[in-house]
């Protein structure tokens, strides 16, 4: 009988489109910020707008890059954690292709202005019909292979993994659901208030299951794989995630202070987000202390460093978060570049540095080497992204402060002692160092594509036999 492996394939497919993915998504941010900084860049061609560019941007990089991230680590850690083969081969393949195709259709659509004007859900229903086909089909494959483990428990990363998958589900569905007036327009169901709020409990909830859940799943298998160590505390592990998905749900109206959405739901947002703090920390504390006994490794393994530091940034951001969620914060930070800073501590600092950690872990493994092919590179890396995420979240923690409390100055006689222009005036040189700080992070990316070319290239692909007993 010939030995049973794992399914490899799907995984480089979704690994090495996560490199270039995250090229695309990072070179079209450089270019709004550099937008930002130089008004007239793109001397006024409609479809290199800011405004077109920049769902371009959010979409590339939470999207193309942070999802095939997911798809390629979820798929990896199932099969090694449930030892057995992903359920379905040719779902599998499905949801790598349909994937990839939704990211194209989202890079040519964006840009021509076909929008449905909503957070993170910008793509026109007949994307939102295939995106949900994809999904389906990667629920299937995911939960299928948990289904036909060969080991009785379920490791708490595929906890992580399965509730992401499942809550995007339901955020999806809920808040695509529209009034189709052409192929390429339609119109939200719901009326008003209420779209707001159903679009910020969608979209809250794409960082807390997309850019948390998932993610947390890729730190719980990496870091003590990469350390060579157990998890701190399995038991926190699980106390961990029943208490972030129970609370996470409602914490979306925090992102709608001061606006007409009922008072008491905003303050609901703000205590529930006040709440997320302890589980949030209570994970943090458990990736970083896996490295008990093993702290050494730091000073000589830069793929520990990515993996850690991102645990850093995500303890950071899972702190400012409900800091600025508290209304009398809220009421200086609504609006400004602080919001922007946060937003980018989290996406940078915590879900690409935890996945470029991941994925050096990976991409050797499933190319039959050790190592990467210059470890000196992924050292290179790490510093020039820690570098350049630092420049990028303190120039607009500086410029959005500074906005703030230029809004709501006022002279004795009630009236504003600055105008508008004058803000924007001032928070000029922060854009210039936030354009610094994203070209910094994009050539450590293109580092990283170099690295990873160079080791594919001199390697093959294997796929793992899986183990003969459970």
């Amino acid at each position: 009988m010939q030995a049973e492996t794992y399914n490899y394939k799907v995984v480089r497919q979704f690994a090495i489109m996560t490199v270039i993915w995250g090229i695309v998504g990072m070179l079209v941010g450089v270019i709004v910020a550099a937008q930002l900084a130089f008004p007239d860049l793109t001397h006024g061609i409609p479809w290199l707008s800011y405004g077109r560019l920049r769902p371009l941007h959010t979409n590339a990089v939470i999207f193309a890059f942070g999802g095939s991230a997911l798809f390629a680590t979820s798929y990896y850690v199932v099969q090694r954690t449930c030892q057995t083969r992903l359920f379905s081969d040719k779902l599998a393949a499905f949801t790598f292709w349909g994937w990839t195709a939704i990211i194209v259709l989202a890079a040519i659509t964006l840009p021509l202005g076909i929008t449905t004007s909503k957070e993170y859900a910008e793509l026109e229903w007949p994307i939102d019909l295939l995106i949900t086909v994809v999904w389906v089909s990667y629920a299937i494959v995911f939960f299928g292979t948990i289904a036909k483990r060969r080991v009785k428990h379920i490791y708490v990363a595929n906890w992580f993994y399965g509730a992401f998958i499942l809550t995007i589900a339901l955020l999806h569905v809920v808040n695509s659901v529209e009034i189709p007036v052409t192929l390429t327009k339609s119109y939200s169901f719901y009326p008003g208030a209420i779209d707001a709020m159903v679009q910020w409990w969608y979209g809250h909830n794409a960082v807390g299951f997309f850019l948390t859940a998932g993610f947390l799943g890729m730190m719980y298998y990496f870091v003590p794989k990469q350390a060579g160590r157990p998890v701190y505390s399995y038991r926190l592990s699980v106390v961990h995630f029943w208490a972030l998905i129970s609370t996470y749900m409602w914490a979306g109206p925090h992102h709608l202070h001061y606006t007409a959405l009922p008072d008491w739901t905003q303050t609901m947002g703000m205590v529930f987000s006040l709440i997320l703090l302890a589980p949030s920390w209570g994970g943090m504390i458990n990736g970083i202390m896996t490295l008990s006994g093993a702290w050494h490794k730091l000073r000589t393994d830069p793929i520990l460093k990515f993996l850690i530091v991102s645990l850093s940034f995500y303890g950071m951001s899972t702190f400012e978060g409900p800091m600025m969620s508290i209304k009398t914060v809220n009421a200086l930070s609504h609006y400004t570049d602080w919001t922007v800073g946060h937003v980018h501590s989290g996406a940078l600092g915590w879900v690409a540095m935890v996945s470029i950690g991941s994925l050096y872990y990976l991409i050797p493994r499933l190319f039959g080497r050790e190592s990467m092919f210059s470890t000196k590179l992924v050292e290179l890396h790490f510093w020039i992204a820690t570098i350049g995420v630092v420049l990028y979240i303190a120039a607009m923690w500086i410029a959005g402060v500074m906005q703030g409390l230029m809004w709501r100055a006022v002279n004795a006689d009630g009236t504003l002692t600055y105008s508008f222009i004058e803000s924007v005036e001032r928070t000029y040189p922060f854009y210039y160092v936030r354009l610094l700080g994203g070209l910094l992070f994009l050539t450590g990316m293109l580092i990283m594509a170099y690295n990873t070319w160079k080791t594919v290239s001199d390697s093959n692909a294997v796929d793992d036999t899986v183990p003969a007993t459970a």
